[in-house]
């Protein structure tokens, strides 16, 4: 169903009018054909009931029945028969019936029973031969048309009847009204896709826009066109750009200062930490100007995600992550790297290494090895990297990639870092399109998925 279902806005309204349509012209095509045959009944019906009391009325009074009428055709007469005409293969018609009932109880004429049906009545083979023979030189070839029956029991043993022919049903009639909901349609429909597509194509342009919003500087404002509130609305978005672009452009200058006026003074320290004297002490407070630097970088790559100045490349996903794993194994960690087949993605390198890294060197500290795998999913690639730590408790999972989030029941905070690692690993993965989750493993220990489209 959902195949069948348009997915631009002019489509859908189109599809909804077309719908609309055909069941209110479906509506009146019952109604008009209903009332169409209630009326040609009517017309036959009437004179049909009315011939039927007279014989009816003549019979009563003894005078002779089964007549021919010399205005109309002999089966159009009065027949007088010892059962009723109505065969098993006629169609009953209880309405009429129910007419000449009430007509007769108007009348107040007494009569023991009145079936009415519609059908072919049995008129004999000469009969027949005759009517076929007429219609054939008058070039009909509709076949016999259908007889009205009604009949009355006046007495045991004594039915009078009245016939009469059906009219033959009138296509032209049905084309009519199929030719009418073509004209609705052309009416219609025409000025709904028109006024549709004038409304959907700067919606398109603006869910596009805003679908690929990354920063305020890629792309370019949307045009304003289309009815009025749909211009305001696109004027409202290039507004809420330029906007976007003006306070990112601010938060840059604020950053840029706070990196600079924070460096400084760390490598003033790290040089004044170099004269003292006990090794121990001098090791420790270098340790914790590294840290403080590493920190002030997390933050501000988490901070500088929305504006990335690095361009999107295709990159072998397995050599990053095999030139990541040498990385860690130049300094005696305990990585692998399982058999990656060729995988081509686009990302921006840097970020998705700064991500890899952030996760491998979790997986280390925490977990004492890590061991990273490549495979497909979902339509895409998905890095996996396993630990053989402590794991986290389920209901604390979606936490730890809230910034400066750290779980103490099981990760030391001495080997611990600030708690950006995760958080800027997830940031890096929602820009990329891709997502980043953490689960237990069933043997002990976490598990990373790092998922990213193709």
């Amino acid at each position: 169903m959902r195949r069948l279902w348009p997915s631009s806005l002019s489509g859908q309204i189109a599809l909804l009018m077309a719908i609309a349509l055909l069941v209110a012209q479906a509506i009146n095509f019952a109604l008009a054909l209903r009332e169409r045959e209630r009326l040609v009944l009517t017309q036959v019906s009437a004179p049909t009931i009315a011939r039927l009391i007279d014989a009816v009325e003549r019979d009563r009074a003894g005078q002779p029945v089964e007549r021919r009428f010399h205005h109309l055709p002999a089966w159009r007469g009065i027949r007088l028969n010892q059962q009723s005409v109505i065969g098993p293969n006629m169609r009953p018609r209880k309405d009429i019936a129910d007419r000449a009932r009430a007509a007769f109880a108007e009348l107040e004429i007494p009569v023991l029973r009145i079936e009415a049906a519609e059908g072919d009545i049995h008129r004999g083979d000469r009969l027949q031969r005759m009517t076929q023979a007429r219609r054939a030189v008058i070039g009909d070839d509709r076949g016999p048309r259908p007889t009205l029956v009604v009949t009355a029991q006046v007495a045991p043993g004594r039915w009078i009847s009245a016939t009469a022919k059906l009219p033959y049903r009138d296509n032209r009639f049905i084309f009519w009204l199929i030719a009418q909901t073509l004209i609705l349609y052309a009416v219609m429909l025409v000025p709904v896709l028109w006024i549709g597509r004038r409304i959907a194509r700067p919606l398109q342009q603006l869910t596009g826009a805003v679908e690929s919003f990354r920063s305020a500087e890629g792309g370019t404002a949307v045009p304003e066109s289309g009815p009025g509130d749909v211009r305001r609305l696109i004027a409202a978005y290039n507004g809420m750009r330029t906007r976007i672009a003006g306070m990112l452009d601010e938060k840059d200058r604020m950053l840029g200062a706070i990196g600079h006026d924070l460096r400084t003074p760390l490598a003033s320290l790290r040089l004044r930490v170099e004269g003292i004297d006990d090794e121990g002490e001098r090791d420790r407070a270098a340790g914790t100007i590294e840290e403080m630097n590493r920190t002030l970088d997390d933050i501000l790559s988490l901070a500088r995600l929305g504006r990335p100045s690095e361009a999107e490349t295709r990159v072998d996903l397995g050599a990053l992550l095999d030139s990541v794993v040498d990385d860690f194994q130049a300094l005696g960690a305990d990585v692998s790297l399982a058999e990656a087949p060729r995988t081509t993605v686009t990302i921006r390198p840097t970020l998705i290494t700064r991500a890899v890294r952030n996760l491998i060197d979790n997986a280390v500290k925490y977990g004492g090895r890590a061991v990273v795998a490549v495979g497909s999913e979902d339509g895409g690639v998905v890095t996996t990297i396993d630990d053989d730590g402590p794991g986290i408790p389920e209901d604390r999972i979606e936490a730890m990639f809230q910034p400066f989030t750290r779980l103490e029941e099981s990760r030391s905070r001495e080997t611990g870092g600030t708690g950006l690692g995760l958080a800027l690993a997830r940031a890096i993965a929602l820009q990329h399109g891709g997502r980043l989750t953490l689960a237990n493993r069933e043997g002990g220990g976490l598990r990373a998925r790092l998922w990213l489209p193709v």
